[in-house]
């Protein structure tokens, strides 16, 4: 009888040792991305990673896999569906095919002229509602981070629209990216990110658009002869979370994940026109590809060739949407 008391007593110490041990256990969060960790976005998810784990004093855990190590473009939003990941921060073009069509409004050509307009976008009203949209797909959105404005790349050179006639360029899946180079007279592929350089290598796309920091980190310009200074369009992320992850956080742990993506943000926006300022000098001074700056009328040229795709995408986005989003950029300017 004794014995047995011994051995009940040892049973029940190491229960609660075990439930003591699981109670401790970090909360895990599996963050994911497609490009490289030198990229404004991969900062960014380091620095969060760096900061939900200071003011969490260890109880998150945040696993950062970059460069498409888990997630492929067309996967990762799946992926997070599932709850396989926990975080995201794709590119905005990423929701139109979801199903949250509006977000496509930052894909239309030449609707921002400058960061200060964006952040009028982002950080008002619009920016909610729009995040709002994701929610019934199982999404909460969290933050909208920068890259920046978008050059064209390609082995022929860039200055007029009727250059781009035949020219295979690689898009993300969104139909206003089509829209964008069909009215330029190319022919646009979806490709994923992880594939551009290999598909530039080997002709199976002729360029593509991006910004200066994507283009450098991923060597496209070793494959590529000129990139144009267009600044024709924006790529911008949102980083998500899987909505009955987020919403089944501890409400402090919780409280201190918003504050941690409240400071990556202000640290991963800020980071990106340094990033993309220093990819353009380094690609220069690489000697391996040839910039082109377009004169007033050449860029007026190819905003006149792009203004169809607005009149074309208003009845997908929403001429509500585009008509709000250029309100308010316009508010900013002023």
């Amino acid at each position: 009888m004794k014995r047995r008391s011994v051995l009940f007593a040892a049973v029940a110490v190491l229960t609660l040792s075990a439930s003591a041990a699981l109670a401790q256990a970090p909360i895990v969060i599996k963050f994911s991305h497609v490009v490289a960790p030198d990229t404004p976005k991969g900062k960014g998810a380091d620095k969060f990673k760096e900061l939900a784990e200071k003011y969490t004093n260890g109880r998150v855990k945040v696993e950062v896999y970059p460069n498409s190590q888990l997630y492929k473009d067309k996967e990762e939003v799946d992926a997070l569906q599932l709850g396989a990941v926990q975080m995201l921060a794709p590119s905005l073009a990423k929701f139109g095919p979801l199903g949250a069509k509006e977000f496509e409004v930052f894909d239309l050509p030449f609707i921002l002229p400058d960061k200060a307009s964006l952040r009028k976008v982002t950080e008002g009203p619009l920016g909610k509602r729009l995040f709002a949209k994701l929610e019934t797909k199982g999404i909460v959105g969290l933050a909208y981070w920068d890259n920046g404005f978008k050059i064209m790349s390609a082995n022929k050179a860039l200055r007029e629209p009727a250059d781009f006639r035949g020219q295979k360029m690689r898009i993300q899946s969104s139909k206003v990216l089509e829209a964008q180079f069909r009215a330029l007279g190319a022919i646009p592929q979806v490709m994923a990110f992880s594939e551009v350089y290999q598909g530039m290598q080997t002709g199976v796309v002729d360029g593509s658009e991006n910004t200066p920091s994507n283009m450098f980190t991923q060597k496209h310009h070793e494959v590529q002869k000129y990139a144009t200074l267009s600044d024709h369009g924006y790529i911008g992320y949102a980083v998500i979370a899987n909505k009955r992850f987020w919403d089944g956080l501890p409400a402090d742990i919780r409280g201190q994940l918003d504050k941690a993506m409240a400071e990556s943000t202000a640290f991963a926006n800020e980071s990106a026109q340094k990033d993309n300022d220093d990819a353009l000098a380094e690609m220069r001074k690489s000697g391996r590809i040839e910039f082109i700056t377009l004169t007033p009328d050449q860029k007026a040229a190819w905003r006149k060739a792009l203004d169809p795709v607005w009149t074309d995408m208003a009845s997908r986005v929403g001429k509500d949407v585009i008509d709000e989003f250029v309100k308010e950029t316009k508010a900013a300017t002023n």
